[in-house]
């Protein structure tokens, strides 16, 4: 048993040593985002009204999974937002930079990323909200909590396409 043991150490190692160094280098949080996405959601309004949301998702990474380039679209009867951004991972904290084109907002974003979890703070010139991001496989969940705006709550749900 302890000579099997040796071996399955050994083959450990040496299958360790000969793997390129991306193979061995943990995955950044931003990994599993890579791709194409599409789903929908819910935005509430504090008025109590709430109207289902279409969306589409673009996400670039980069190869160690610490940066990503983002797109997401979503659109309902009476609300549209186009947000685009760029954010970056390092030691446990994100930050970045975003822009809304439907209402006209920009600004700086900063967080947190543990496992497949993001948490962060996006702060605008006209708009600002806490965002909550989990990735898990084909699936995401995002929730977007706007701060002095009619707009209560965004909550979507996407899949891989």
């Amino acid at each position: 048993m302890q000579a099997l043991i040796r071996r399955l150490a050994v083959a450990t190692a040496v299958l360790a040593l000969t793997l390129p160094p991306d193979v061995t280098r943990a995955a950044g949080p931003f990994s599993g985002m890579a791709g194409a996405w599409s789903g929908g959601g819910i935005i509430s309004m504090s008025d109590g009204k709430r109207e289902r949301l279409r969306c589409r998702a673009n996400y670039t990474v980069d190869q160690d999974g610490n940066n990503v380039q983002l797109g997401i679209r979503c659109a309902s009867d009476s609300y549209r937002f186009d947000l685009s951004g760029y954010v970056t991972h390092r030691g446990g904290s994100i930050s970045g930079q975003w822009s809304e084109t439907s209402y006209n907002s920009a600004g700086t974003l900063t967080g947190r990323a543990s496992g497949n979890q993001l948490q962060a703070l996006a702060i605008g010139n006209t708009f600002s909200a806490r965002l909550t991001m989990a990735t898990s496989g084909g699936r995401q969940s995002v929730t977007i909590r706007p701060e002095g705006t009619a707009v209560e709550r965004v909550q979507l749900s996407l899949s891989k396409r």
